[in-house]
């Protein structure tokens, strides 16, 4: 194999395979290209800059380009890639200067998904660093109605950044409940902390077209159950993996639209190729398919494998179970596994119980609800799944119900785990035990 190595995309996923490239293998150049301005960045915090609870852009980026360049990786910032040629081991630059490479790793991540409705290029997806700024700025400038269209994670915490703002927020989302990946029952709680902090929630509601002011910004959207008025329209309707580069390279993509790789991460049918992050394939663990799971945590994990074995090594990624965490309208919110809905779909014979219980010890301040639900399966008690919504310190326990769901274990396992108890961060029995207790109830 030959010793220069290309990056393509310097965020998580390029980042980390080019440090662990590296570290493996120091005699191996290592170059990365990245079209920003920055490296190894937490797009994940992009709404809390907005919402001013981060202070400076800078705050959000782990690793400057400097850092990396004095570890002794070849950054190029402002720097697009816009071909691909396999056969001739070349990128190819805009502005048209190309660059050999011997070995490469794409890590392209997602792009957001233009709605095919009038107006929508009027609007700006905040899913770089320039982007959020940008947005910041234009809320510091004034505008007292927003509106933001979708109501996943994205739209849910930029409605309430939004909030925070100080603005008057509507948020549209077409599906009958917010927060679709979760089932409608627990979504409906997240329905509630977005009201509980005055934001104006339309479901079952479809843009039709964003309304644009004689100087090209938004003034609002109509929809199909009518207008709204907005000064800031954000559209958060979900993001896909940004393939193209490399489909017209010739990789295969898979089933979800993302590239086709092995648990190596190597692409399919592609001699010294690897991929990793959101524009891949990851197997689910339970449901033995490819699924395109984009969290900056596979992303690292993947660009960790895919760096390593460029340089030689021999990782293997071994699947994701879609854990999932995040505070939502100051209620937190997490998931793992399946949801009854999916477990259904994808032919288990599940069941699901939810109880409602206090995230602290029921005297301590600031104890507030907590609902678990957990899906399992029938005859086995295997935990197949699980949803938590609830106030502050709820949400972690996601981590031990990923780790059943990981592992295989049973509710009438789960339900005696040795798990802590101190009054202020839970009550004697912890909700996951009490969950567990009930759903084995049921066996």
């Amino acid at each position: 194999m030959g010793d220069r190595l290309a990056i393509v995309g310097g965020d998580a996923a390029g980042m980390s395979a080019a440090t662990n490239a590296h570290r493996r293998d120091a005699g191996l150049e290592v170059v990365a290209f990245e079209r920003g301005e920055f490296t190894s960045y937490s797009a994940c915090g992009i709404p809390y800059y907005v919402g001013g609870l981060v202070g400076d852009v800078d705050d959000l980026v782990a690793r400057s380009p400097e850092r990396h360049r004095a570890n002794g990786i070849d950054v190029r910032t402002g720097t697009a890639v816009v071909g691909i040629d396999l056969d001739r081991r070349e990128l190819a630059l805009a502005g048209g200067r190309a660059e050999p490479f011997d070995r490469l790793v794409i890590a392209t991540g997602a792009c957001a998904v233009a709605p095919p409705v009038p107006g929508a290029e009027a609007t700006d997806p905040a899913r770089t660093l320039d982007a959020a700024a940008r947005l910041r700025r234009q809320v510091e400038g004034g505008g007292e109605d927003a509106v933001v269209v979708g109501a996943g994670y994205i739209g849910l915490e930029m409605a309430e950044a939004l909030v925070m703002r100080g603005l008057h927020v509507a948020l549209v989302e077409r599906a009958d409940e917010v927060f679709p990946a979760l089932d409608a029952d627990m979504g409906a709680r997240v329905r509630e902390a977005a009201e509980g902090i005055g934001i104006e929630v339309h479901t079952s509601t479809s843009l039709e077209e964003v309304l644009v002011g004689d100087a090209g910004q938004p003034r609002g959207v109509r929809t199909t159950a009518g207008e709204l008025p907005a000064r800031h329209v954000i559209l958060a309707m979900g993001v896909q993996p940004d393939v193209e580069l490399a489909a017209a390279a010739g990789l295969r993509t898979g089933p979800t639209g993302a590239l086709a790789v092995d648990d190596r991460q190597r692409c399919a049918g592609a001699d010294g190729v690897w991929a990793a992050g959101d524009c891949v394939e990851s197997r689910h663990r339970l449901l033995d398919r490819p699924v395109n799971v984009q969290l900056g945590t596979h992303a690292n994990k993947q660009g960790r494998i895919a760096g390593h074995n460029a340089a030689g090594g021999d990782l293997a990624f071994p699947g994701v179970i879609g854990t999932a965490i995040s505070r939502l309208c100051r209620r937190e919110v997490a998931l793992t596994g399946l949801t009854e809905a999916q477990a259904a779909e994808a032919g288990f014979d599940a069941y699901a119980e939810t109880i409602e219980t206090s995230a602290r010890a029921g005297y301590f301040p600031g104890n507030g609800p907590v609902w678990v639900k957990l899906v399992a399966e029938r005859g086995s008690g295997r935990v197949l799944g699980a949803q938590i919504v609830g106030a502050e310190t709820a949400a972690k326990r996601i981590d031990t119900l990923a780790m059943a769901v990981w592992t295989g274990m049973a509710v009438d396992e789960l339900q005696w785990v040795d798990l802590g108890y101190a009054p202020p961060v839970s009550g004697v029995l912890d909700p996951v035990l009490v969950a567990a207790r009930v759903a084995a109830k049921r066996l």
